[in-house]
């Protein structure tokens, strides 16, 4: 079955929120970053799209109707092509407020200080979920610098490269079947891009800062 939606938006620009929404409307199972953790054995896929290859993408994304998130939106052009009828979503977000939302979460995450990787270390033996998320908790930092440069501090640099991405966005993907969104705006740009009912329901708010931390402490303890 091939994929409805894409999303090319970069983590922390409401992506878990999108997920739940297009859930929501119907478009089955969205693939997101959560699925590869819970999922490590997807990983050779975006490992061979890192590396020009074409991947399974089929096989991948069996039994879902949409896939946004990183690493998916690392490779939208790719999938853009693979499923030309497929709708494109470029999440956004104040560039400011994605930059430090980004530190306290997705780069914490990827760069973990010498106490954090002394504990995993110990865990190891003990776990065998953490054993199999490790190569794609090292895959997700080697994104990170590819995408950002190891100097994460550097705060005009990484939010020149945020900038730059959704300039080459709007620049690849064809205008209608491209929508620019931001979380604020509800239900109602989204749904009449998809062309479905607007919910009675308030759009989804979820994996806030503080339940990513949170997330990401309970996936390397187990």
């Amino acid at each position: 079955m091939a994929l409805k939606i894409i999303g090319s938006g970069m983590g922390r620009t409401g992506t878990h929120s999108l997920k739940e929404a297009l859930e929501q409307l119907g478009f089955g199972k969205c693939y997101h970053m959560i699925e590869l953790l819970n999922n490590p054995k997807g990983l050779p896929c975006f490992v061979d799209a890192e590396n020009g290859k074409n991947p399974d993408w089929d096989s991948l994304f069996t039994g879902y109707l949409s896939a946004i998130d990183y690493p998916v939106a690392k490779y939208y052009k790719q999938l853009i092509a693979k499923y030309p009828n497929a709708k494109v979503i470029h999440t956004v977000r104040d560039p400011e407020s994605w930059y430090n939302s980004c530190m306290q979460t997705i780069f914490w995450a990827s760069k973990p200080n010498a106490s954090r990787i002394i504990k995993m270390l110990v865990r190891m033996p003990f776990s065998k979920d953490l054993r199999k998320r490790l190569p794609v908790l090292k895959y997700n930092g080697m994104l990170v610098d590819k995408e950002f440069g190891k100097n994460l501090k550097d705060k005009a640099t990484v939010i020149k490269k945020y900038n730059e991405r959704t300039e080459e966005v709007l620049a690849t993907v064809p205008k209608e079947r491209l929508l620019v969104f931001k979380a604020q705006d509800g239900w109602e740009p989204l749904c009449k891009f998809l062309n479905v009912p607007v919910p009675s329901t308030p759009y989804p708010k979820s994996n806030t800062k503080d339940e990513f931390i949170q997330n990401v402490k309970n996936m390397t303890k187990r």
